[in-house]
């Protein structure tokens, strides 16, 4: 199987076995206290996203999602990226970050989030680190998941 094929297929994989196990099948796999981390693999156009989340009591308390550089500068925190972002997008890593964490606080174990207009590749990013981070809350692993 292609590599694309493989990861589409883990992707998938993951994202089924995660919706039965918060769908309440039983309602037997909880989320484990704890604080849980994904981030892409790779860096894209000079910035990697990650996710970070807080599990209290079964359920995600609070959130970041973001993006570092190679010298852990936060993209949130570039203010000149920010004023060419909105001048071409029409948003800016501020406000869409924060839409897509407000999305998850509030539908909790739903990946999917409406995608802001501007940020379509951040908000497909994000669906994916939270599965991933979510995969790692059921199973109370504190590890940082790793997502292609």
């Amino acid at each position: 199987m292609n590599r694309l094929c493989w990861r589409m297929a883990v992707v998938l994989t993951a994202v089924f076995i995660l919706s039965g196990m918060l769908a309440g099948c039983g309602g037997t796999k909880r989320l484990k206290d704890g604080f849980y981390t994904a981030e892409m693999s790779e860096f894209s156009h000079g910035w990697q996203e990650y996710l970070i989340i807080q599990v209290k009591d079964n359920r995600i308390v609070a959130a970041e999602f973001n993006a570092r550089n190679e010298s852990g500068f936060i993209k949130a925190w570039d203010n000149a990226y920010m004023k060419n972002m909105m001048a071409q997008a029409g948003t800016y890593p501020n406000e869409y970050t924060r839409a897509y964490v407000q999305q998850l606080l509030d539908g909790q174990a739903d990946t999917q989030v409406d995608v802001v207009t501007g940020a379509s590749h951040s908000g497909q990013n994000f669906e994916k680190l939270a599965a991933a981070v979510l995969m790692q809350a059921v199973a109370g692993n504190a590890a940082t998941a790793v997502v292609e």
